[in-house]
């Protein structure tokens, strides 16, 4: 049971991904999330307000498996697949942490300070929905999101996609050390 209880090693994880990689390969499909929302949008009716929208969805809606499975597949991580463990975070990275006003850095895999209501304030809101704008304007920018090109397309060899995934990296570098500290 220890085994459920904690998270798989690389050598579960990877050929598991491996094999999903293959078998899309193999079908003619391509993984990523961000199609799931132009394919929901599109379900809606926003075809009759941008042409980016005008697909044909029902030919992509066994994509959105792909939602439905993060959904379910997340619940079942929390309530069932997780225990109590904290993770063990380097004593500099913990210190960093507190100085930014983060109370307990390692209890929760995302922290307590953005999400929980009761730490909600608006300026943690407004960060939230600028972020949320951003990151779609970068997938959309960017041709898709980072599993897309991270997963789909580097093990398809797509040029496009290990330029989009060097600039996530950049990204997320410049955000983490120079952004982040300035925000908090």
């Amino acid at each position: 049971m220890d085994f459920i209880l904690n998270p798989w090693p690389w050598y579960m994880a990877g050929p598991l991904m491996a094999l999903v990689m293959i078998l899309l390969v193999y079908f003619g499909k391509t993984f990523g999330m961000s199609s799931n929302l132009r394919t929901m949008c599109t379900m809606l009716g926003a075809g009759k307000f941008s042409d980016f929208f005008k697909i044909d969805w029902k030919a992509q809606s066994w994509n959105l498996m792909v939602v439905a499975g993060a959904i379910i597949g997340g619940y079942i991580a929390v309530n069932f697949l997780s225990n109590d463990t904290t993770m063990a975070l380097n004593p500099k990275t913990i210190s960093e942490l507190n100085a930014l006003g983060f109370r307990n850095p390692g209890s929760t895999l995302v922290p307590n300070e953005f999400f929980e209501f009761e730490s909600m304030s608006a300026k943690s809101l407004i960060i939230l929905i600028i972020g949320g704008l951003l990151v779609g304007f970068g997938t959309r920018y960017a041709g898709g999101c980072t599993s897309g090109h991270a997963i789909t397309g580097l093990s398809s060899l797509q040029k496009p996609s290990l330029i989009a995934v060097i600039g996530f990296f950049i990204g997320g570098l410049i955000m983490t050390n120079i952004l982040l500290p300035l925000i908090f």
